[in-house]
């Protein structure tokens, strides 16, 4: 059994639908990392996602052993919605937007991936990483964290969206046997 420490990247501040498009942390606040490296396992292997908010932030934990960043853990690719407010895309396809948040699953941006991609390729990742340690601190996106929980909960899409995910929180929780051991925990 695996213990895995979701934590969520360093603020980006951007104000628009950010997946692939690769924006930087802001990591200034000190205290808050040092809250995050004390409430983490120590000598638990730390993982990231490719992009580069998810690899400074991985760093910043100090980690004692460090493993090869993976593209299966990015935030899902909002395609041509990239960089795009709701209202923006709101405003070309209302129907389109709405049904992707509302009915998450098979319905995909334009050039993006569906809900169902994303959480194909985070499990993929979590079951490749399942077994290798005891405890591993997994710093990722809002969705590959929400794809984690809701394999944990067996719940629906909709309701694990839900869920609150703020930036240096961290989720904890096993896949096999499921467990969810805390969401959203802010040291």
């Amino acid at each position: 059994m695996t213990r895995f420490w979701l934590v969520r990247h360093g603020p980006t501040h951007a104000k628009t639908m950010i997946g692939w498009t690769d924006l930087p942390a802001d990591l200034s606040d000190i205290a808050a990392l040092t809250r995050l490296r004390a409430h983490l396992p120590a000598q638990a292997p730390v993982i990231s996602s490719d992009l580069a908010r998810a690899v400074a932030t991985a760093d910043a934990l100090q980690p004692a052993l460090r493993l090869p960043h993976d593209p299966a853990l990015r935030e899902i690719h909002f395609g041509q919605w990239e960089g795009r407010s709701f209202a923006e895309v709101e405003a070309e396809d209302p129907a389109l937007i709405r049904a992707f948040w509302d009915q998450p699953g098979q319905i995909r941006p334009p050039g993006g991936e569906s809900w169902n991609e994303l959480t194909a390729r985070t499990w993929a990742a979590l079951d490749r990483l399942h077994g290798i340690a005891p405890e591993i601190v997994v710093v990722a996106h809002f969705g590959p964290i929400l794809a984690a929980l809701q394999r944990a909960t067996g719940r629906s899409a909709l309701e694990t969206f839900a869920h609150r995910i703020d930036t240096l929180s961290v989720t904890c929780l096993t896949i096999s046997p499921p467990r969810v051991h805390g969401v959203n925990h802010r040291p």
